[in-house]
């Protein structure tokens, strides 16, 4: 059971408080914290609901203090020796750090990648139509893999796959960039193209 100066009372709004901040939702943040009565470390560093930090303080103090101005405590550096604690409203903390990873999975850009394959002997006729799709998926800003697969003694001459792919690349020039060059990859040769940065079809 709970250990400590605060009355069960006491403990239990603190823990009340807690449990509706998360019944707001599955997977409100990523990081999961201690508060109150899950804190157990007999000392801790404390920062106040105001950001004065106070010290070193036993938990029954930090946990009066939190009741007094009936907040949270929450663990927010577990790392630290002591544990750094801070008095805090700990549903409004979930929501801010929830709108923060929000905001930061929105600025991450998440390029798609697509693929082209082909072989030494591919037609022209069959290749343009790959080139056209290639362009068409850069100028929207994919990336795109231009592979070519041997077959046979086909891999015995990769000079013929390299042509084809610096022909490739210069035919695509004005719209990509390099990111791979032609490597052999087992028994494919692969080349990635990326779209050039600013310059995208109107």
């Amino acid at each position: 059971m709970f250990q400590g100066r605060l009355s069960f009372a006491a403990y239990h709004r603190l823990t009340e408080r807690y449990i509706v901040a998360n019944s707001r939702g599955p997977h409100i943040t990523k990081t999961r914290y201690r508060i109150n009565g899950e804190i157990r470390t007999p000392k801790v560093r404390l920062i106040t609901e105001t950001g004065d930090n106070i010290g070193v303080v036993s938990i029954d103090e930090a946990l009066d203090r939190a009741e007094h101005a009936e907040l949270d405590l929450v663990e927010v550096a577990p790392q630290a020796d002591p544990p750094v604690c801070r008095i805090m409203d700990f549903g409004k903390f979930q929501y801010e750090q929830a709108k923060k990873e929000k905001a930061a999975r929105k600025q991450q850009k998440i390029v798609e990648v697509k693929e082209i394959r082909l072989r030494p002997k591919t037609t022209d006729h069959h290749l343009g139509f790959k080139v056209r799709d290639a362009r068409r998926w850069l100028e929207e800003g994919m990336k795109v893999k231009v592979r070519i697969r041997f077959r046979g003694r086909e891999i015995t001459y990769p000079e013929i796959a390299r042509e084809q792919l610096d022909a490739i690349a210069a035919e695509l020039d004005d719209v990509a960039q390099i990111e791979q060059k032609p490597d052999m990859e087992g028994r494919t040769m692969l080349m990635v193209l990326a779209p050039r940065q600013g310059e995208r079809a109107e």
